[in-house]
């Protein structure tokens, strides 16, 4: 019995590292994306606003999705 409430406990805690080093790579990626376009001479910091904003948009979403959506 003990070792059904551990496995248990080992899955849910590998499902949450998963998903948070999961989580990492994506906004890292979207960050790196999103810097890119600012470092460009010929964009502006106005023209990369909307992107920004997506950006925020989209890795809220994700979070919300792994961590709290839990139906």
């Amino acid at each position: 019995m003990f070792l059904v409430g551990l496995k248990m406990k080992v899955r849910n805690l590998m499902n949450k590292l998963v998903t948070f080093i999961g989580l990492s790579f994506a906004i890292f990626f979207l960050v790196g994306l999103a810097t890119t376009l600012t470092r460009s001479m010929m964009i502006g910091f106005l023209d990369v606003i909307p992107v920004y904003i997506l950006m925020v948009l989209a890795i809220s979403m994700m979070l919300y999705e792994a961590f709290f959506d839990k139906k």
